[in-house]
């Protein structure tokens, strides 16, 4: 293939949320996967790029985003990649701005008949106070800032104290706080790929590691810390249920070519969606490619396939 021919890529990759430096290593390995005879690369940090990546939009036959958070996974990005005229992979302004806000999203679930567990919101001038939480909601409680991903700023709560300091923590990261029921169960992943027709991938069991409570930011990340199986050791008729589930999630929340819904599977056999990510994680062994590989797609196929859909548009 001739140098006129390969696609122009600008990998977005950095930016300022607190999953940084998740995005960065990521971006390394989706530039090393991305075949150099199709696609020529250029990575930019939106922390500190954006200018040189508006003065190069004229130059940019696509944007891959690999950012997770904030400005990267909310809709601003892809809000300024609208204006460039730039296509992009993944889901557009809405759609990624309704499914950060994890209140909104578990709204939207549950107008669309998609089970969830119990929430309140708290504001930090209002409260409601963590008396009233328990008295709704009961205990355990999670706590988690309302639009972080990564589960940054998240904490279980087993008492009045611990409820009263994760609100603390949680406001570190975010003005607004959501307070839900902590449901028991096996942690299911399903992933979904597609725009107008989507396709559920083979679901992942994630097992935290001795001494995680749940799949939280060093769970997810540090070597070793967790254990992911794919497909989930489900029975079939339950496992199709989860997909569908899946795909559901993926329509209500307006998105557009991949999205991961994080649900709960308990005792008595109910699933319980969690959110869903708009940019999962996209190393090759993070559980978005682990599913795609299930299905027979390998990473760098899969990437392939992300900038095929986002270039349908």
């Amino acid at each position: 293939m001739g140098e006129k021919t390969r696609l122009r890529v600008a990998l977005l990759a950095g930016g300022k949320s607190g999953e940084r430096e998740v995005s960065l290593n990521g971006a390394k390995g989706v530039e090393k996967a991305l075949d150099p005879e199709k696609f020529d690369v250029t990575k930019y940090d939106t922390a500190t790029d954006l200018a040189a990546l508006v003065a190069a939009a004229s130059r940019i036959d696509f944007a891959f985003i690999l950012l997770h958070g904030l400005f990267g996974e909310d809709g601003t990005v892809q809000g300024l990649l609208e204006l460039l005229g730039i296509p992009y992979q993944g889901s557009g302004v809405l759609g990624s701005a309704l499914a950060m806000d994890k209140n909104l999203a578990k709204e939207i679930y549950r107008l669309h008949d998609l089970p969830v567990a119990g929430w309140e919101m708290v504001d930090v001038r209002k409260g409601p106070t963590t008396a009233v939480l328990i008295e709704r909601l009961g205990l355990p409680l999670v706590v988690k800032p309302i639009c972080q991903g990564s589960s940054i700023g998240m904490t279980i709560a087993r008492t009045e104290a611990e409820l009263a300091a994760g609100i603390e923590t949680a406001f570190v990261h975010d003005s607004r706080v959501m307070v839900e029921q902590f449901i028991v169960g096996r942690e299911i992943t399903a992933g979904v790929l597609g725009n107008t027709d989507p396709v559920a991938l083979p679901l992942i069991e994630i097992i935290p590691g001795e001494g995680y409570t749940f799949f939280d930011y060093n769970a997810k990340y540090k070597p070793g810390a967790s254990r992911e199986i794919c497909p989930a050791p489900i029975e079939e008729g339950m496992a199709a249920r989860a997909q569908q589930y899946g795909v559901a999630a993926h329509r209500a929340l307006q998105l557009r070519g991949y999205s991961r819904t994080d649900m709960i599977l308990t005792a008595e056999g109910r699933f319980v969606l969690l959110e869903t990510n708009t940019i999962p994680g996209m190393t090759a062994t993070s559980l978005f490619p682990q599913a795609a590989a299930a299905y027979g797609l390998s990473f760098p196929a899969l990437l392939e396939k992300l900038i095929e859909l986002g270039m349908e548009k």
